[in-house]
């Protein structure tokens, strides 16, 4: 895989140019240790490399081969949207994002390696930027390649990450919008978190859609804006408004058998094309019928 940009502008050392670009130092380390190629205007360089205005510059890499742990499955996979670069799919809830202990066979990345071996990609190893627990449905971002998920992890590009979630709570908060600030550890042993004095801080913010469903039941817009696990089900429940259905945190399960929560839209810049993505995904059945 190749990235070239054209250069415009003072002369620049390589390394810096390359940053500019958000191109990782961890990348540039590897190139210079026979990983790949720098390349000035279709030629390979080495040493103290210059460029200069008007020169199309940038790195050459090897594909990524398939990790041969990860089994492939040729489930269903539902794509929203696909370039050179990114997957962003759309999760169904009773699919686990990662494989592990429990399961190695189907899970949401051992799809997307079925999906990219199909469709014959040319890197074959999937980089999960975003991760949903089993039972919430949902976008989730998926980087190409290792350069994709570099370039996020760079703060400026990782605060324009935007994840936008819809969570169904019975009764309503007051007020009907603001920002929970309330840090979240562990509980001993127990997969449950829990908003703890020693946790890490976690934020997130909300917004009342409705209040006005059947059986008393409102919809919230959340947004987070720290990535604590379980963080929106752990600051609901903090509050005394679990989600419907959420066992594990003693949600209220007359209506539905699983969390009520849907990633229901993602935006972040991508730096490949010097824009601004944003993607949305449907509510599946089982939330819809909360509407009703």
């Amino acid at each position: 895989m190749q990235f070239t940009w054209t250069h415009h502008g003072e002369p620049l050392a390589m390394k810096r140019f390359l940053t500019q670009h958000g191109i990782s130092m961890r990348t540039i380390k590897a190139i210079k240790h026979g990983a790949g190629d720098f390349l000035v205007n279709d030629q390979a360089k080495t040493g103290v490399i210059t460029i200069n205005t008007g020169d199309v510059a940038g790195i050459q890499l090897p594909d990524e081969a398939a990790d041969e742990t990860v089994a492939v499955s040729h489930q269903p996979l539902q794509v929203q949207y696909e370039d050179a670069n990114w997957l962003v799919v759309d999760k169904p809830a009773g699919l686990t994002s990662v494989p592990g202990p429990s399961n190695r066979e189907d899970t949401l990345v051992n799809r997307i390696k079925g999906y990219l071996v199909a469709t014959q990609a040319p890197n074959q190893r999937p980089h999960l930027i975003t991760r949903l627990d089993r039972d919430t449905s949902g976008l989730v971002l998926v980087a190409k390649h290792h350069v994709a998920q570099g370039m996020l992890t760079d703060p400026k590009l990782a605060d324009q990450l935007v994840k936008t979630y819809l969570a169904w709570i019975e009764g309503t908060l007051t007020p009907a919008s603001g920002t929970i600030d309330q840090p979240i550890g562990r509980l001993d042993d127990s997969p449950r978190r829990g908003v703890t004095a020693n946790g890490q801080r976690a934020i997130t913010t909300y917004k009342v859609e409705t209040s006005t469903l059947a059986h008393a039941v409102s919809r919230v817009r959340l947004q987070l804006v720290t990535g604590r696990t379980h963080q929106i089900r752990v600051h609901l429940s903090a509050l005394g408004h679990p989600l419907l259905g959420d066992a594990l945190y003693d949600g209220n399960q007359t209506w539905i058998k699983r969390q009520a929560l849907h990633a229901a839209s993602l935006q972040f810049y991508d730096p490949f094309a010097e824009q601004t993505r944003r993607f949305e995904a449907p509510l599946p059945a089982d939330l819809q019928a909360l509407n009703k």
